[in-house]
């Protein structure tokens, strides 16, 4: 079997583009893969074509040979965007060989050791922000059957916070916490927003709430700060998800005080060495909560995952969240169970999934299309063509 051709689909999808492409073999056979990276769409397509010649003509069953050839070949590292361009190579190569076996994918990778994992919402507060509406759009979550919600209450704060902005956010958990069942576990996204100084009072403030991780809770340039944290945090840290080698997850486990962390399969080159990042973590008897806020097929790669990590801690999941017409997009997606708030796992061969075509090409691309938590009304999630002030003064439905 040897890989014939590409194809790339750039997506607009609301509030974030998505980037798909289909891998083609002389054998009939076709892998799906994706390469979502929010204000890089573009980018990563032009990096999969500037790519594609390590892999045309070659045997797509080779997985881990082609990513170290895609890797290596380059002679230079293309850090974040250079890995996001092999992943969907390499997802899709996995997913070939998956629907040339006629298994799945985690078949491939030892076998379920579960048969559903804890999913926790995220995208589904596209309102203003306000104890009342975070309630009002929890509520509905919940009725969906999720057992666990992420969210941001902290507005556009950056390095520090006032304590205006920060007893606004204390209100808007206060209130979740008032008005939601006790069982539902709050996560706490700060998007690296803080200083260690301010991430500690902020985390401290707000301990009483019962939340149940603080995410990227410093700034990404220097990982000591996030372990300084860690160590004083009443909130358990949770971190990862910007990483783009193992490497630098051996330092996060080196480093201490983080138990959890949150490879972004798609960011580190794929399911290979987001495995790898799971074996290092079973090592530091740590757990993954890997990172998911692409399409639906990134989903699929987090969930096969999921089927076969023992150390699989929880799985975040937009997809309900997206615009309707998304949920035509792909042939499966996971159902929840309101009894557990746990996500089903694919069963298919492969990735689990396929791509509808006319969908995806009935949505192009969108050049306004991407999410910047800087700017005032970024909860609404709107996209930015809606404009600063379409978004501060809509109704949020």
């Amino acid at each position: 079997m040897r890989i014939t051709g590409i194809e790339t689909f750039t997506v607009g999808a609301g509030w974030k583009n998505w980037l798909f492409v289909r891998v083609h073999t002389d054998a009939g056979i076709t892998g799906l893969g994706e390469g979502t990276l929010n204000g890089f769409i573009r980018t990563t397509e032009a990096a999969v074509r500037e790519l594609e010649h390590f892999v045309i003509g070659e045997d797509p069953r080779r997985i881990t040979r082609l990513a170290k050839t895609m890797l290596d070949g380059v002679s230079l590292d293309g850090g974040h965007i250079h890995r996001t361009a092999i992943a969907t190579i390499e997802v899709a190569c996995w997913d070939i060989l998956g629907k040339s076996l006629g298994v799945p994918i985690h078949q491939l990778l030892g076998g379920r050791v579960r048969d559903s994992v804890l999913g926790y919402a995220n995208g589904w507060y596209r309102t203003e922000r306000t104890p009342e509406a975070f309630v009002a759009a929890a509520q509905a979550v919940v009725a969906r059957g999720f057992r666990a919600m992420k969210l941001d209450p902290f507005g556009t704060a950056q390095g520090f916070i006032d304590e205006a902005e920060l007893d606004l956010a204390h209100e808007i958990l206060q209130a979740l916490r008032r008005e939601l069942p006790r069982r539902i576990l709050l996560l706490i996204d700060v998007h690296a927003r803080f200083t260690e100084a301010e991430a500690i009072r902020a985390a401290r403030r707000l301990a009483p709430l019962d939340l149940y991780w603080w995410e990227e809770p410093t700034t990404r340039d220097r990982q000591e700060t996030v372990h300084a944290v860690a160590r004083v945090s009443p909130i358990r840290v949770a971190t990862g998800e910007m990483y783009d080698t193992v490497g630098q997850f051996f330092t996060l486990a080196a480093g201490g005080g983080v138990n959890i962390f949150q490879p972004e399969p798609m960011s580190l080159g794929g399911i290979g060495n987001t495995l790898a990042v799971a074996n290092l973590a079973l090592a530091h008897g740590s757990y993954i909560a890997p990172h998911q806020s692409g399409g639906p097929v990134a989903t699929a790669v987090c969930l096969q995952l999921a089927a076969c990590v023992p150390n699989f801690l929880i799985q975040e999941h937009f997809d309900p969240f997206n615009e309707p017409w998304t949920q035509d997009l792909v042939t499966w997606h996971p159902g929840i169970d309101p009894a557990n708030g746990h996500l089903s796992l694919p069963d298919a061969p492969g990735l689990g999934l396929e791509l509808d075509e006319a969908v995806a090409r009935a949505h192009p691309y969108d050049p306004d299309a991407y999410l910047n938590v800087h700017e005032d009304g970024w909860e609404r999630r709107l996209g930015a063509r809606h404009g600063k002030e379409e978004a501060g003064s809509a109704d949020g439905t």
